[in-house]
């Protein structure tokens, strides 16, 4: 099987059709474009969802923070807890835990968030450090955003930039190869991506705002979101791909290694449906956010739009990361 995520055919087939047990509780379940769960809990809902780390070496231990708080995040919920899982091989020292988690303990700390719980192995189960991270919150349950809540006609909104992720773990894990080809501080400035990388606080914005659906861009890039977020919801999309932003160091890593960016892991961007685009452009931005209508949710068919040439949204393939790292 090809490296990533599981196409959704498969997800379908093998995942979803054996899970047997449904209980009431349980008031938001899986789904494809649905990242997390909610349980009820009278008047409000505990939201859970969980990631793994797989793809980075440098950095792993942030990203694995926030790459779950975001799921959270886009439920419109900020997150209050997160249980962290830790697989190391023999070959791992000491120095490598400490360093994961030193890096773990500070972005939770800038979000906020307590690290109450997890395990830690050492196993010749993996031949590289796996992280697997579950953060969980809380919210009243009526205010809960679904991937699956975009309505025809809402505008498409996506924050920072394309392949924000992406650009980062490229940057940090292939500086050797860069060097030549990008100048030190174009390198410095593509692994300072990481920075951006939470989209907690737009999640929550966007929520107390009254967003129809959120998904934070992981595997697939801004393109698979998008399709998943019309997969989730049963809508059409036209998205209008020159309106997405992609930095200049982006699309030179891009270049370099033959990828695209509109299919490069981007956690750090939210993709937000909502009927008063132009607004709510307006109050992210206020708060320091980049933010821009790329889109339109529609009735039917899922198409990009560049330069008037129409083509299809097709669903997420391997995430272009997986052809770097090879």
């Amino acid at each position: 099987m090809k490296e990533g995520k599981i196409p959704p055919e498969l997800l379908r087939s093998l995942i979803f059709n054996n899970i047997k047990v449904r209980n009431e509780e349980v008031i938001m379940r899986p789904e494809i474009g649905e990242d997390c769960a909610a349980i009820d809990f009278e008047s409000h809902a505990c939201v859970l969802s969980t990631d793994p780390i797989t793809g980075a070496v440098k950095n792993a231990g942030a990203l694995a923070i926030h790459v779950s708080c975001n799921d959270v995040a886009s439920c419109g919920v900020r997150p209050l807890g997160i249980m962290m899982t830790i697989l190391a091989p023999p070959e791992a020292s000491e120095e490598d835990i400490k360093r994961i988690m030193e890096e773990a303990g500070e972005a939770a700390s800038k979000l906020g968030v307590e690290i109450i719980g997890g395990h830690t192995e050492i196993t010749s189960a993996v031949n590289r450090i796996v992280i697997s991270t579950t953060a969980l919150g809380k919210v009243p349950k009526d205010r809960i955003v679904k991937s699956s809540g975009a309505k025809a006609g809402d505008d498409v909104i996506m924050t920072k930039w394309a392949g924000l992720e992406g650009t980062s773990i490229i940057a940090a894990d292939k500086e050797k190869e860069l060097e030549g080809f990008l100048t030190q501080e174009e390198i410095e400035s593509a692994k300072s991506f990481i920075e951006n990388i939470s989209v907690v606080e737009e999640g929550a914005t966007a929520g107390e705002f009254g967003a129809s659906s959120m998904h934070d861009v992981t595997e697939g890039g801004i393109l698979g979101a998008a399709w998943e977020i019309t997969e989730s919801s049963g809508k059409g999309i036209d998205i209008y791909i020159d309106k997405i932003p992609v930095s200049e160091i982006t699309k030179k890593i891009c270049g370099f290694y033959g990828i695209d960016p509109y299919m490069l892991i981007s956690s750090g961007s939210m993709l937000i449906t909502a009927s008063k685009g132009t607004e709510l452009v307006s109050i992210l931005e206020e708060k320091g956010i980049p933010a821009v209508i790329i889109g339109r949710i529609t009735e039917g068919g899922r198409n990009i739009i560049k330069n008037g040439d129409i083509s299809s949204l097709n669903p997420p393939d391997v995430d272009e990361l997986y052809k770097v790292l090879k």
